[in-house]
């Protein structure tokens, strides 16, 4: 699966890629929505090298059991500024008492055969995301993109759940510690006037 770590949701423009699914953790959107997830959400990614990432996100409902999700990013790379803006629409699922977040994406590609014109091809792809709100953060932690090989290519939400929770029992960390951010929730800023 083609991987472009721009499209990625909650988290950041990091060295590598989350885990990418062709099935959600559900069906379909089943819980309501959380009010308290909604609003504006700021936070600061820093890797360990130059690399200084500002982002923030915005959570509205789209439905009652969906939201629609803002990711607005920023990152510097020495000299270089880089913005970034990404949609989704997510929904949670939950594991045993786990709460996470499901959110939907698409990648376009193009694909050519022999002289034809290039055929635009749009593939839907899904992040999974563990999250927590306490008082005014937001903490969420992405699965990592080296889910163990004998859990790839999913057929069902069945099995990809199943694969998350016979996996949480280990002692091995399922999540990637580069895309574990917290957020804390801010009044959404005023964009300037131009002059």
């Amino acid at each position: 699966m083609k991987k472009l770590c721009w499209l990625l949701p909650i988290a950041f423009i990091l060295s590598a890629c989350p885990f990418e699914s062709n099935v959600p953790l559900s069906h379909s959107p089943a819980e309501p929505i959380d009010s308290n997830l909604m609003g504006y959400w700021y936070g600061i990614v820093k890797d360990g090298s130059d690399f200084f990432g500002i982002e923030a996100l915005e959570i509205t409902s789209k439905s009652d059991s969906t939201y629609s999700i803002t990711r607005y990013g920023k990152a510097a790379k020495g000299d270089i500024i880089l913005p970034d803006t990404s949609y989704f629409t997510g929904y949670i699922s939950y594991i045993g008492e786990q709460r996470f977040m499901n959110l939907e994406s698409s990648i376009i590609s193009f694909q050519k055969k022999g002289k034809k014109a290039a055929v635009e091809i749009k593939q839907k792809i899904f992040y999974i995301a563990n999250f927590e709100r306490r008082h005014d953060t937001l903490s969420m932690k992405t699965i990592s993109e080296n889910f163990p090989h004998p859990y790839t290519g999913f057929r069902t939400p069945e099995d990809l759940k199943q694969a998350v929770l016979s996996l949480s029992d280990q002692p091995k960390n399922i999540y990637d510690d580069l895309y574990s951010l917290s957020y804390r929730k801010i009044p959404k800023p005023v964009p300037l006037k131009s002059f």
